[in-house]
């Protein structure tokens, strides 16, 4: 039983369901119409989430990686190749087509932490789930209130989750959670973002 709701957990939480919801939100708060909200959501999951998730289940589907969520550390450098082209490919659409700044921001700060989380990659392995997840709702209470910090009872189980299933230790589960917590405050800092009320 642990180990189902532990798989249930860890697959409802997963990376790419938690930025799906999240650039949904972010798309929709920081434009003024519905048009804008689906094109950029639509644009960001194109360039960033499919693709990536693509390759992960096609590369799964021909045995050259463990899972969906790549639980291998020497596997996981690939996806972080792709993952970085693809950020890279997100920023430069949304600065040269002047997007909300909130949505730029957090794709900057989505680079810093896939660049940071790469070179650690090549000698330990941090929690994705917990950094998406922590990263996630640092951003959400940044732009929308206090209120939103009652989100962060949901790392608490996602990092059971991770330690139950043998994937993570309590070390990897903190560790990704307090980077991704640093690293938006930083690049949210930098944009001006937080305390100035210019976030959309």
């Amino acid at each position: 039983m642990k180990k189902q709701i532990a798989n249930l957990t860890s697959n409802i939480f997963n990376p790419f369901l938690v930025s799906l919801v999240v650039i949904v939100l972010l798309s929709f708060e920081s434009t003024s119409s519905i048009s804008e909200t689906i094109k950029w959501a639509l644009i960001l999951i194109a360039v960033i989430i499919l693709p990536v998730f693509s390759v992960i289940v096609y590369l799964t589907h021909k045995r050259k990686l463990e899972g969906i969520f790549v639980n291998v550390r020497r596997q996981r450098n690939k996806i972080y190749l792709l993952a970085s082209i693809c950020t890279v490919t997100s920023c430069i659409l949304l600065l040269y087509f002047e997007a909300p700044l909130v949505l730029i921001a957090t794709f900057v700060a989505g680079l810093c932490a896939i660049i940071v989380f790469m070179g650690i990659n090549l000698f330990w392995k941090i929690s994705l789930h917990t950094a998406f997840a922590a990263a996630s709702v640092t951003i959400l209470t940044i732009l929308f209130g206090s209120s939103w910090a009652v989100t962060t009872m949901l790392l608490p189980p996602i990092a059971w989750a991770r330690i139950e299933l043998g994937h993570h230790s309590i070390a990897q589960t903190v560790t990704g959670a307090l980077l991704a917590v640093l690293i938006v405050v930083v690049v949210f800092h930098f944009f001006g973002i937080i305390g100035s009320g210019t976030a959309f």
